[in-house]
């Protein structure tokens, strides 16, 4: 870190004093040895079965991925509970000051970190149920309010789709950094979904209003440079570089005061969620719900799983 320090060398008479640079803060000087991690050997974690959980004691982080990759890692209920769970291991842990999720991709399926809400388990009653809730509900909508109250830092690591309420998982996500394979947008209105809670609020945020009409509308989808491009991310990698470079980001954030971390990220979170997106959020989630009680609703979800075009019209009160 030296070099991010000011120097007080004396230079040679008459040679011009150095001049002002950002490689004066050192990023670039700090390892990007890939993380090594370690299995979390917990009575919660060895339960898991749509996600993994390792933490790296050396580098002081967890990582959460999504583990079904067959579906594009998509999310059913229980898959959203091992997440809560895994979140709050991580939030107990006094040996993790960073939190990354993502996703673990095999070369026989298309690499993604998330499709969204599976399709298969979406029920007329208003939610999702695999068989492990005990009423069909929008449980993901709890997460993106447990990340968002997160005292610690979450990374987003994607590699491949981020759409539909996976795009919404990593906007939720304090930083993104992605492979440059990576692609971003929104399927909901394609569906009969939509999120009119933080996925509208944050990524009006983030990229603006009318880019937000545009991913949601129109259902359009960015890749990765794109999405840099909006400020939809944070970072692109070309694919063998994606592991150091996340290395290269925890670590700097290692080095700086967790404490400060932990307020800065409070006190960005205040400027919108103190003006209402919170009740924002819960409103969205109720206003989807019924939704997903009405036919116009329910063709999408059948189209998309009987591979044929919706017809939204004939379902439309509008």
């Amino acid at each position: 870190m030296s070099a991010g320090r000011s120097s007080n060398r004396k230079t040679g008479e008459g040679a011009p004093p150095p001049q002002p640079s950002k490689h004066r803060d050192g990023f670039e000087l700090i390892s990007r040895i890939p993380i090594e991690w370690t299995k979390y050997q917990s009575k919660e974690s060895q339960s898991f079965v749509d996600i993994t959980y390792d933490i790296s004691i050396q580098d002081r982080c967890s990582r959460i991925a999504f583990n079904r990759p067959n579906v594009l890692h998509a999310f059913r209920p229980q898959t959203i509970r091992e997440i809560q769970q895994a979140l709050q291991l991580s939030i107990d842990n006094t040996d993790v000051s960073v939190i990354i999720l993502t996703s673990n991709n095999i070369p026989k399926y298309t690499p993604a970190f998330c499709a969204g809400g599976d399709q298969t388990v979406r029920n007329n009653n208003g939610g999702y149920q695999d068989g492990t809730e005990v009423y069909p509900k929008l449980r993901v909508l709890e997460l993106q309010v447990e990340m968002r109250r997160c005292p610690k830092p979450i990374m987003c690591v994607v590699d491949g789709y981020a759409i539909g309420g996976g795009h919404i998982l990593h906007m939720m996500c304090d930083l993104t950094i992605a492979s440059n394979r990576s692609i971003f947008g929104q399927t909901g209105p394609r569906m009969g979904s939509f999120d009119a809670g933080y996925g509208s609020t944050r990524m009006t945020r983030l990229i603006g209003q009318k880019r937000s009409r545009e991913l949601w509308f129109l259902c359009r989808y960015m890749d990765s440079k794109e999405a840099y491009d909006t400020g939809l991310i944070n970072a692109s990698y070309p694919l063998p570089d994606l592991d150091g470079r996340t290395a290269q980001w925890v670590r700097r954030i290692n080095m700086n005061s967790s404490t400060a971390i932990t307020c800065v990220k409070m006190a960005l979170n205040a400027d919108e969620d103190g003006g209402g997106a919170f009740g924002i959020q819960q409103l969205g989630g109720q206003l989807t719900k019924m939704f997903y009680q009405t036919k116009e609703s329910q063709e999408g979800r059948d189209a998309f799983l009987q591979k044929r075009p919706p017809n939204f019209i004939l379902h439309s009160k509008l």
